[in-house]
């Protein structure tokens, strides 16, 4: 396990940077106060990753590696699917939950 002092580097992708700004959007056709704290929400949790990212779960499926990429569940239904290289840890997706990501697969 992690060492309690590390940081980690946290790097966001471009496409959970995309899939990012399409929640907000989307939310933001309800409630521009709920987009705003659904933003502010998965900034701080993906900002968090700087230390202890092995907290959370592996992802397991079939089809990924083992042990590649973990998972981190924000605001009860966004899914956020990150991997940890050396010291980097990299958010590479932004999932809602209520939808199928099995094309990620």
């Amino acid at each position: 396990m992690g060492n309690a002092n590390k940081l980690y580097r946290v790097i966001v992708s471009d496409s959970a940077t995309d899939m990012l700004m399409q929640h907000m959007r989307f939310t933001a056709q309800v409630s521009l106060q709920a987009a705003d704290k659904l933003r502010t929400e998965i900034i701080e949790a993906v900002k968090s990753l700087e230390s202890f990212p092995e907290r959370n779960s592996w992802l397991s499926d079939p089809v990924l590696p083992a042990n590649k990429y973990r998972k981190m569940i924000i605001s009860k239904r966004y899914l956020l699917i990150y991997q940890i290289k050396d010291e980097t840890v990299f958010a590479e997706y932004i999932l809602d939950c209520r939808q199928d990501y099995k094309w990620l697969l």
